[in-house]
């Protein structure tokens, strides 16, 4: 089944030459009425021409990953019987150059901590099914050319 996800980026040039370099790199993503401030890296461009308080793609391709992860774990720890209490993850994505000498995000780490109570509560192993299920499952996952290192760790109330 194939679909279509769609998001809307928006910049203007304002008061900036534009052709001298020094231009705003701050602009708008927007999603289902949504809008997310959208900027390069300050790694990439400085501040003022990049805005730290904004999210760059590089942060977006990691948390896209980090999210389908989340989503997929979720309802796989729902379907094994097991409530999650809280779930955090302190993605990391690693830019390396690839065999052309560019820059890429070659290695995404999850690092995803689930909290769970109740009567059933998982073990290990059922913790790490659960991350490989959803690691599998991702689309996301499957989209990109990093590779993705996924370490949960769990704890029961």
């Amino acid at each position: 089944m194939a679909t279509d996800h769609k998001a809307t980026i928006r910049w203007a040039r304002g008061d900036a030459v534009f052709t001298d370099g020094r231009y705003a790199r701050a602009h708008v993503w927007a999603f289902d009425g949504l809008e997310v401030p959208g900027s390069s890296a300050p790694s990439s461009v400085r501040v003022p021409l990049s805005r730290e308080d904004a999210v760059d793609p590089e942060e977006a391709l990691v948390a896209a990953a980090a999210s389908c992860h989340m989503l997929f774990a979720l309802d796989f720890a729902r379907r094994g019987g097991f409530r999650v209490d809280s779930y955090e993850d302190a993605a990391v994505g690693e830019m390396t150059p690839n065999e052309k000498g560019k820059l890429f995000i070659s290695r995404i780490t999850l690092t995803p901590v689930m909290v769970f109570s109740g009567d059933k509560l998982p073990t290990a192993a059922d913790v790490e099914a659960i991350h490989h299920r959803a690691h599998e499952e991702c689309f996301i996952a499957h989209s990109v050319r990093a590779d993705m290192v996924i370490t949960p760790r769990f704890t029961t109330a």
